[in-house]
């Protein structure tokens, strides 16, 4: 596996900030998902890339009474406050690690592991799939939740919305991350040698009032402008980061238009038994 890249978006304020509205804005979705794939009973689930918690705390709470979760994540900061989350929430089950999620070997295989919107930030992705495979159990479920940013679109166009979409998709390109991973999820579970795969979509539609979808674009574009100007992918005039969800606003009211951001796609397989 390459040496792994730093996290594009980082961990200031504004950051976990945004973590945690995307966090909330794909909750329903990402439930859905492990309720799918199963994840239930007394599993012991291994979630890689964890960041704040938001996704071992949900498993932690689909789990019954013998189940556990290890979160797994190299940022210490957003560990730090997923722990204090933890404590406060009251979750015994739910336990934190700091390490390499690509890397991650566990000493005790795991009956589940689960990773959400973390393969688009590895180059390697397919080749991390075969190691985690290391750390699940014969007959264990991989369950992956990730982002295609394919299915983001605005209806009628909105140009600026198009624009951002563009931007967005290409700085990830620009540090050898996919934005539009998620509708290869179930391919990648499959050529790892898993069965049984299944696989499904969720993409969400907001009229003119709701600017949730916006803002969760914006969000990110605020966050990648510093790569966006330095690969020369939007100029700063142009991109206009501090007012672009304002003016996307302003154009799909003007448009009388409907937004779907990213699919939450899911998909899930079986490691053959040994």
């Amino acid at each position: 596996m390459t040496e792994q890249r730093a996290y594009v978006l980082g961990s200031d304020d504004a950051e976990i900030a945004r973590l945690d509205d995307q966090a909330q804005g794909i909750a329903g979705a990402t439930e859905a998902v492990l309720r799918a794939a199963g994840i239930r009973g007394d599993m012991r689930v291994l979630d890689l890339g964890t960041g704040l918690g938001h996704v071992a705390l949900m498993v932690a709470g689909l789990l019954g009474p013998g189940g556990s979760v290890v979160g797994v994540d190299r940022d210490e900061r957003l560990l730090e406050i997923a722990e204090e989350r933890r404590a406060a929430a009251g979750a015994e089950n739910v336990g934190f690690l700091r390490g390499d999620a690509r890397t991650f070997t566990a000493g005790e295989p795991f009956d589940a592991i689960v990773a959400r919107l973390l393969l688009f930030h590895l180059p390697d992705r397919e080749a991390v799939i075969g190691h985690w495979l290391e750390s699940l159990r014969p007959c264990g479920t991989m369950v992956l939740v990730e982002f295609d940013s394919g299915a983001a679109r605005a209806e009628p166009e909105v140009p600026l919305l198009t624009a951002g979409g563009r931007w967005i998709e290409a700085a990830f390109r620009a540090v050898g991350a996919d934005s539009r991973v998620g509708a290869r999820a179930g391919q990648l579970l499959r050529r790892a040698g898993l069965t049984d795969v299944a696989t499904f979509g969720i993409v969400s539609y907001f009229g003119p009032a709701d600017r949730t979808a916006i803002a969760m674009i914006a969000g990110v574009v605020r966050a990648l402008a510093p790569q966006i100007v330095a690969h020369g992918i939007a100029a700063e005039e142009e991109l206009g980061a501090d007012t672009f969800e304002a003016r996307v606003a302003a154009q799909v009211v003007e448009r009388d238009a409907v937004v779907t951001p990213p699919a939450v796609v899911g998909a899930w397989g079986t490691r053959p038994p040994a």
